[in-house]
C-alpha cells in the first residue's frame, strides 16, 4: 500500500472527529459528593511532626483528617454510624493512594467519636464548605473552658 493511500485512509478515518470533535472527559477530579459513607482510621502517631500535603505539621491534637476523595481545606462533619457522635474535622492531608478508607483522622478526632480503641470504624461524612462553621467556634470555646478547669 502506497504512503499516499495510506494517508488517505487515516485522514477518512479521523477526519469526521476533528469536524464533529470528540467528548473530553473533564480535567478536574469528580468534585466531592455532599454525604459519603464509608471506613475511618486514625492517623498513626509516627506523623506526628510531619509536613502535611497542605504543608502543615501535622499534630494529633488538631481535629484535622486525610482524604483522598474531598478537596484540601473542606470542612466535614464525621458522624460515627455505631454511636451516632460526630465532629467536625478540616481535610488537610492526603492518604497513600491504594489507601481504600474514606478519612483518616487525628487521634483526638478519634477520641472524640469513640472509636480509639477499636482503630476502624463505619462514618458517615457530610461536607459543610470551604469556610469554617459556626460550629466549630462554639466548640472552641467549650473546649478552653475544659482546658482552663484542668
Amino acid at each position: 500500500m502506497s504512503k499516499r493511500i495510506r494517508t488517505g485512509a487515516l485522514a477518512c478515518l479521523f477526519l469526521p472527529m476533528a469536524v464533529f470533535g470528540r467528548e473530553q472527559k473533564p480535567h478536574h477530579k469528580k468534585a466531592a459528593t455532599k454525604v459519603q459513607y464509608g471506613v475511618a482510621s486514625y492517623y498513626s502517631n509516627k506523623f506526628e511532626g510531619r509536613k502535611t500535603y497542605t504543608d502543615e505539621i501535622f499534630t494529633q491534637s488538631k481535629l484535622t483528617g486525610a482524604s483522598n476523595t474531598l478537596p484540601m481545606h473542606t470542612w466535614v462533619r464525621v458522624t460515627n454510624l455505631r454511636n451516632g457522635r460526630s465532629v467536625i474535622v478540616r481535610i488537610n492531608d492526603k492518604m497513600h493512594p491504594r489507601n481504600k478508607r474514606l478519612i483518616d483522622l487525628s487521634r483526638s478526632a478519634a477520641q472524640r467519636l469513640g472509636y480509639a480503641g477499636r482503630g476502624l470504624t463505619k462514618v458517615r461524612i457530610d461536607v459543610l464548605g470551604k469556610k469554617r462553621p459556626s460550629e466549630m467556634e462554639e466548640e472552641d470555646a467549650l473546649t478552653k473552658k475544659e482546658d482552663q478547669k484542668n
